[in-house]
């Protein structure tokens, strides 16, 4: 019996190399993955680095759905990090790639490995605005996206226009 596929939503982010194109060849590498269907991303955001230094990210949100479990889809976005050469020298440290599993579905999870909702995703604006360009009726803890995003408007944060932007 196979079980039916969960919405999750996935956080993406990158500000070294060509930030936008491995954004672009990472949403492809999540639609062929086994487990994984119907990829849809937001539109591109660019934003300073939050308790960090470095250049400015290139922010997504990706909304898939899934029939992996929340810590077998974690397993899956690390791999995919790791494939693009993602480092981790030091906390928050420049990187050619990030990917946060947001939400799984309604799932609450306190594990080493993974929080879920994830517990910082209402005070950043490089996942709030991605986030509601896909699901604009999304309720975080029992607020409304909008309300959270008028909490956070002092972050600095662009839609990006032009696709063939170089990072």
């Amino acid at each position: 019996m196979s079980r039916p596929p969960i919405r999750a939503y996935i956080g993406l982010g990158a500000n070294l190399g060509d930030s936008a194109a491995t954004l672009r060849r990472v949403l492809a590498e999540l639609q062929d993955t086994p487990g994984v269907a119907a990829v849809t991303a937001s539109p591109f955001y660019r934003s300073a680095p939050v308790d960090a230094t470095g250049p400015d990210f290139v922010n997504a949100v990706a909304a898939l759905d899934t029939v992996l479990p929340p810590l077998a889809l974690l397993d899956v976005l690390q791999a995919l990090e790791n494939q693009h050469g993602r480092l981790r020298p030091y906390r928050n440290a420049p990187r050619t790639l990030d990917l946060d599993l947001l939400l799984h579905g309604d799932a609450r999870l306190d594990h080493e490995r993974l929080t879920l909702p994830h517990p910082r995703m209402h005070l950043r604006a490089f996942v709030l605005l991605p986030l509601r360009d896909l699901a604009p009726t999304l309720a975080l803890g029992g607020k409304p996206i909008g309300e959270w995003i008028e909490a956070i408007q002092d972050q600095a944060i662009e839609r990006i226009t032009d696709w063939n932007v170089d990072e």
